[in-house]
C-alpha cells in the first residue's frame, strides 16, 4: 500500500532529507527477531539494532505481554506528588547493573531528555553546595548528545548546530580523538590520542575550575561515525575532573545494555563518572524511555541542603511511565536469562574480524570496531560527491539489509542476539554494496 501525497506531506520526518525519501519511501510494516519485514513481505536483516535501541531484537515476547498486562491494569501513573510501585522496582533493578555509587535514578523520555536532565542536575548540585559561580559546561567536537537545546549545546556535530544560531552559553568543547594518521583500522580502543585529554587541563586554567560544572562525553562517540577512545583517555579526564571538582557525565544512551559488552562502557573501560545518561536499550525501545544516573553525593546534597520543599524544578508528565517500567523490567530479564551481555562479548572478536575483512577493498578508509559496534569509514568518489553513504545505505536495502551512514561513514551495531551466519550476511551485503557504489 502507497503513501498517498496528503500522507506524505503530513509527516515532517526527523534527520530526513524529506524529499529524498517522498520520491521513494521505505516503509517497514512489522518486524521480529532480528528481522524487519516491508509492506511487500520482504525480510530485511536488522544491523543496526533499529536506532543503536533494539538490543534483545524485535518483538521480544516476555517484553510484549508485559506491556500488554500493564495497559490493561494501569495505562498512566502520576509522577509528580505521587508515584506507583513499578518506578522504584525499576530504579532499583537498574542499579543493580549500575557502577557502585551511582544509586539514584531519575526518569525522562528519551535520551535527549536525559543529558538535558543530566546538566541541570549538575548545576542544580553545585548550587546546593554554595558553589553556583559553576556553570559553565564543557562538551566535545563530533560528539551527540541528542537534539534538546541542552544537549545540542554541549554537542559537537556542526550540522546538527548550524540552523539554530545561539544555543546555551557558556558552553566550551574539547577536542576530538580521530586521528586517523596514527590509529587507522584499529581494533578496539586505538594506541594513540590520551593526550587530547590534556586540552581539558588548558580549559580550566583559562576558565578557571571554579567557573566549570561539568565534562560530558560519549565513552564511544557513535552517531559520529564510531569513534573509540584512546588508550587512558577516559582516565585521564577522571582524573582531571575530580582534581578540579568537575563533575564527569558518561553520555551511554548507546553505549549502555551490552553494546560493548558489559552493562555499560563504564565497567568495560573501568572507568566511573558521577554521572550516567542512558535510554534505547533501556527498555529494548519497546516503549520510549530514558534515565539520568547520579553518584550519591549528588542525590544526598541535593536532598539534604534543600531550601524549598521541592529538591529538584524539574521532571517531565510521562517520567517514569508504567508502561515504559513494565518495559523495562522485562528488558532487564531478557538480558539477564539469556546473558546477551556475555554474549556480545563473545562474539565481539568474530564481529570485528569480519569488519576489518572489509579493509581488502581499496575504497575503505578506515574501520573502528568495540564490542558489537563497528563503522566503515569509505573514501570519498568522484561521481554523485558527497551521496556515497547513501547510496551504499539504498543498495543495503535493496539487498535486504539495514545499515547506517552519517556522511561517508558506515556503522553497524546489531541486537545481541545476532548469531555468526548473520554477522556473515551482514558484511557480505555490505561488502557488495560498497563495490557496487564507488
Amino acid at each position: 500500500m502507497k503513501l498517498s501525497r496528503k500522507e506524505k506531506n503530513s509527516y515532517w520526518m526527523p534527520y530526513t532529507d524529506n524529499q529524498w525519501f517522498k520520491k521513494n519511501p521505505k516503509l517497514l510494516e512489522s518486524a521480529k527477531g532480528m528481522h524487519y519485514q516491508t509492506q511487500n513481505g520482504k525480510k530485511i536483516l536488522d544491523a543496526v539494532a533499529g536506532l543503536w535501541c533494539v538490543n534483545a531484537g524485535h518483538c521480544r515476547e516476555k517484553i510484549v505481554k508485559a506491556v500488554q498486562k500493564q495497559v490493561e491494569k494501569m495505562d498512566y501513573g502520576l509522577s509528580f506528588q505521587m508515584g506507583h510501585k513499578l518506578s522504584f522496582e525499576f530504579a532499583e533493578r537498574l542499579t543493580k547493573i549500575l557502577p557502585k555509587n551511582l544509586d539514584s535514578v531519575f526518569f525522562t523520555n528519551s535520551g535527549s531528555e536525559a543529558v538535558d536532565t543530566a546538566l541541570k542536575i549538575a548545576l542544580a548540585y553545585f548550587n546546593a553546595k554554595g558553589l553556583g559561580a559553576k556553570k559553565k559546561l564543557i562538551g566535545r567536537s563530533r560528539g551527540y548528545h541528542g537534539s534538546g537545546f541542552g544537549g545540542t549545546s554541549v554537542g559537537g556535530i556542526v550540522a546538527n548546530r548550524a540552523q539554530f544560531g545561539n544555543l546555551l552559553n557558556g558552553v566550551i568543547h574539547l577536542p576530538h580523538t580521530h586521528m586517523p594518521e596514527k590509529n587507522s583500522f584499529s581494533r578496539g580502543q586505538p594506541k594513540y590520542g590520551k593526550e587530547k585529554a590534556d586540552a581539558l587541563e588548558d580549559i580550566i586554567n583559562f576558565h578557571g575550575s571554579e567557573n566549570i560544572a561539568v565534562v560530558i562525553v560519549e565513552p564511544v562517540a557513535g552517531s559520529t561515525g564510531v569513534l573509540v577512545p584512546p588508550i587512558g583517555y577516559l582516565e585521564k579526564l577522571r582524573k582531571i575532573c575530580t582534581k578540579n571538582n568537575i563533575l564527569l557525565i558518561f553520555d551511554e544512551v548507546i553505549t549502555g545494555f551490552g553494546r560493548l559488552g558489559a552493562s555499560f562502557a563504564s565497567e568495560r573501560f573501568k572507568v566511573i563518572p558521577d554521572i550516567i545518561t542512558m535510554a534505547k536499550g533501556i527498555t529494548n525501545a519497546t516503549v520510549p524511555m530514558g534515565a539520568v544516573a547520579v553518584d550519591a553525593k549528588i542525590y544526598e546534597t541535593l536532598i539534604k541542603n534543600k531550601k524549598e520543599k521541592i529538591e529538584l524544578f524539574h521532571g517531565y508528565t510521562y517520567s517514569g511511565h508504567p508502561l515504559a517500567c513494565a518495559a523495562g523490567i522485562a528488558t532487564l530479564d531478557v538480558y539477564q536469562e539469556e546473558k546477551l551481555f556475555e554474549r556480545a562479548k563473545k562474539l565481539e572478536k568474530y564481529f570485528g574480524d569480519r569488519a576489518h575483512s572489509l579493509s581488502k577493498l581499496n575504497m575503505v578508509k578506515d574501520i573502528r570496531n568495540i564490542g558489537l559496534v563497528a563503522g566503515i569509514e569509505l573514501d570519498s568518489r568522484s561521481k554523485k560527491n558527497g551521496t556515497l553513504g547513501r547510496d551504499v545505505f539504498d543498495e543495503c536495502f535493496k539487498n535486504g539489509l539495514m545499515v547506517r551512514y552519517t556522511g561517508n561513514t558506515i556503522a553497524l551495531s546489531p541486537p545481541l542476539i545476532i548469531n555468526k551466519k548473520q554477522i556473515d550476511q551482514v558484511f557480505d551485503i555490505l561488502g557488495y554494496a560498497i563495490k557496487k557504489c564507488f
